[in-house]
């Protein structure tokens, strides 16, 4: 007997990200773009995301109220000057 079950899926399209993290996929190409999205990889021409790159990269935003600092911090989609301890 075999398990018919779909096998749910590692990686998302563009679209299906955006969807996963409530953004548009004209958002998440942005953030490819200034390099402040989440980890992305190339298959075949065509970009796909983890889903558990997703997830992480989702999770550098959590705050647990509004004067809470976080971990991290997940910036907007547009160019963003490096700042000198950023650099290596």
């Amino acid at each position: 007997m075999t398990d018919a079950s779909p096998i749910p899926p590692r990686f998302l399209r563009t679209s299906e990200a955006g969807r996963f993290l409530g953004l548009s996929g004209r958002t998440l190409e942005k953030h490819r773009t200034y390099g402040t999205g989440p980890t992305y990889r190339k298959i075949g021409g065509r970009v796909v995301y983890a889903v558990a790159d997703l997830q992480r990269w989702a999770d550098r935003g959590a705050k647990s109220s509004t004067s809470d600092p976080g971990a991290g911090r997940v910036l907007p989609a547009r160019p963003h000057e490096q700042r000198s301890f950023d650099r290596a």
